[in-house]
């Protein structure tokens, strides 16, 4: 078990049996959030990394901010960050946000919920992002040339996501992480470097909350990032459905889709640093991919009959190396699909979202890329988006794929599909780990990415 750390801050003591009391309930609670990573094994446990008494619990409305580690076999435990609501009853409005009822501990007879449902606890957030507050561990800066007006109305937003997303009055939206490691986040790294360059395609970020490490000595831990919030915007997702539902044509859109994101990777080429890729660093990028996808094939038996020809995918790139053909890897977006764009009324395409694949560690989150993995992960989008309108679509994601590329060639100078070999080899990478998704999350949807793995192992793959 990992090393109990419990901090206190706010107007109140931490009883030390908090966590005892609430532990039986998130046992039940976690795994069913969309957010909680480690789905399919049990919860075993938790230790308190640090906990932090916003509202104190003896009163009508108790507010505990929580950074558990929750453990569970084969696994050193991911850390989860929670705000733990505390009523005698909840109204029917915080119905959804339920926990569950706490029957021994210092809690006992109350009732504990998702806090981030309620409005009085949003606000606090919000208030201690605008007066730069340090409660206990955690610590609160902004950007003092953004105004953040008090008394706007927060909402949470109930689509499905990999974290939990607040909006204020239709002027931001506060985004927090779930699942926290200690470090950078990429999520406020990228922006803000952006925000730098005078990028327009990403909101900047105003306002993030931080966690001071364990030990007071190590990395701190990104909690949340407040950003400008485009009113009126349409998520690309949301866009292309309707569109297809409509039988109407997204090709146009799809071309300023891709000039936005060579907009976007050509301001991080000029904020952060660029490498370039020759045979050391292509084979252990190769070696990477082959792993991944013999993990796959082992745990989704659907894959196994193409891993070969997938496995050529990326032997042809380290081929290439091997030749002295080289490439240039930056910092790229990490997880582009068309759910991370947002579309505003007049027109202008945004990009949203840096954190990265969750899935993967930080530090390989924050490694140099090819341009290209984001390109591709847009590809396989377009994919998904075709293959989830109840009316069939014939040759719609190929349009899209062409017009997206055109667009990205007219903004960035080159056009992706001249490089076929880096292409098939992000873009089979992808589809190997949306199937391993797909098993574990929402097996209903594994054919969308089983269809693009037939198509990228036939013998004449794009």
């Amino acid at each position: 078990m990992a090393k109990t750390v419990t901090r206190s801050g706010g107007s109140g003591t931490i009883s030390p049996g908090l966590l005892a009391s609430l532990d039986p309930l998130l046992r039940e609670w976690l795994p069913r959030q969309r957010w909680f990573a480690g789905k399919g094994r049990p919860v075993t446990g938790f230790s308190l990394v640090a906990a932090t008494e916003l509202l104190p619990a003896g009163t009508r409305l108790g507010v505990y901010h929580l950074v558990l580690r929750a453990h569970q076999p084969d696994t050193p435990g991911d850390r989860y960050q929670l705000l733990i609501g505390v009523r005698e009853t909840l109204p029917p409005r915080l119905a959804p946000a339920l926990i569950g009822h706490v029957t021994h501990g210092p809690l006992t007879g109350r009732t504990v919920y998702d806090a981030l449902y309620d409005t009085r606890p949003a606000e606090l957030l919000l208030e201690a992002l605008r007066s730069r507050a340090r409660i206990g561990a955690l610590r609160c800066a902004r950007d003092p040339a953004q105004e953040i007006r008090s008394g706007l109305v927060p909402r949470l937003m109930t689509a499905e996501q990999s974290n939990s997303s607040v909006v204020y009055g239709d002027t931001f939206i506060l985004k927090l992480f779930r699942r926290v490691a200690p470090g950078i986040n990429p999520d406020l790294e990228l922006p803000l470097a952006l925000a730098r360059e005078g990028c327009p395609r990403v909101p900047a970020p105003t306002a993030w909350l931080e966690m001071d490490a364990e030990d007071g000595a190590g990395e701190s831990y990104v909690l949340g990032v407040l950003q400008p919030y485009v009113q009126g915007a349409t998520d690309g997702w949301e866009l292309a459905l309707r569109e297809l539902a409509k039988g109407e044509d997204f090709g146009a859109e799809a071309r300023a889709l891709g000039r936005a994101t060579a907009e976007v990777h050509g301001a991080l080429a000029r904020a952060l640093p660029t490498v370039t890729l020759g045979p050391d660093r292509i084979q252990p990028m190769v070696e990477g991919m082959v792993v991944r996808l013999e993990a796959a094939a082992q745990a989704v038996p659907a894959l196994r009959p193409y891993a070969p020809a997938l496995r050529t995918a990326f032997t042809a790139l380290a081929d290439l190396a091997a030749e002295g053909q080289t490439w240039t890897a930056q910092r790229v977006h990490g997880d582009l699909h068309l759910g991370q764009c947002l579309r505003a009324p007049s027109g202008q395409w945004s990009l949203i979202d840096f954190e990265g694949e969750p899935a993967r560690p930080p530090a390989e989150r924050r490694m140099p890329q090819p341009a290209v993995r984001d390109v591709a992960g847009m590809l396989r989008s377009f994919d998904y988006a075709a293959h989830s309108c109840e009316r069939p679509a014939p040759g719609w994601a190929h349009a899209c794929r062409s017009a997206y590329c055109s667009g990205y060639a007219e903004a960035a100078g080159r056009d992706p599909r001249t490089d076929p070999v880096l292409l098939r080899a992000f873009e089979t990478d992808k589809a190997v780990y949306e199937v391993v998704y797909e098993a574990r999350h929402r097996p209903d949807w594994l054919p969308v990415p089983l269809s693009a793995v037939e198509r990228l192992a036939a013998p004449e793959a794009p």
